[in-house]
Formats: C-alpha cells, structure tokens, sequence
C-alpha cells in the first residue's frame, strides 16, 4: 500500500527558492525524489535535500534564463510579490494568471 504524502505546494502556485535566486510556477510534482543519482549528488551537501518529500517541476526563471528545474519542496517558499512570471512555456499549461496563482487549462473558468 503507498503511502499518503501531503503536499505544501500546488500546480500552479508562484513558488522561489529557498537559497538559489531563481523563481517560478508548479506545473507537475512528484511524491518523492525521482530523479537520477548523478542529479542528487551534483546538489552541493550542505543544500542537499532528503529524498522522502515531495519534489517540484518548476517553469523556472532568473534576471538571465528561463528554464525547468526540479525542486524539493523544503526547499521552496512562496512567492509573495503578486508578479507574474514570463516563462514562455507557461502558455502551453496554464490560460492565465489570476493573481496570486496560475490556472491550468483544464480548470479554467469563462
């Protein structure tokens, strides 16, 4: 039987790193770690996360790139700046911003 894991985050939710300057939208997660060995140990150790948490895809930016990042989840807060994110793969998965959150296409309201 598997486990129940409760998730603090959302698809969806604006979300930066705890350490790294980056931020931005949930558009998948997993319960736990499900990445490679060679990913995990390339974090540096004092950052490194535990496995046993549930693990964040993130269209992710900074003030230089937009790329994917896959992120623990102790290792996420909130977003709490009310911007929106210019990652231009959000289109594909979200219909819009509605202020404090992102909405997927398949929830979306008229």
């Amino acid at each position: 039987m598997q486990e129940l894991i409760e998730a603090r985050f959302s698809i969806g939710n604006v979300v930066k790193h705890r350490y790294l300057n980056f931020r931005g939208v949930i558009f998948d997660l997993d319960p736990s770690f499900n990445n490679t060995e060679e990913w995990y140990l390339a974090i540096p150790e004092k950052i490194r996360p535990i496995k046993e948490q549930p693990f964040y895809h993130l269209f992710a930016q900074n003030e230089e790139i937009f790329y994917i990042a896959y992120v623990s989840e102790q290792n996420l807060l909130i977003d709490k700046t009310g911007k929106e994110c210019n990652h231009p793969d959000i289109k594909q998965v979200f219909s819009h911003f509605d202020g404090t959150k992102y909405i997927p296409y398949s929830r979306a309201t008229n």
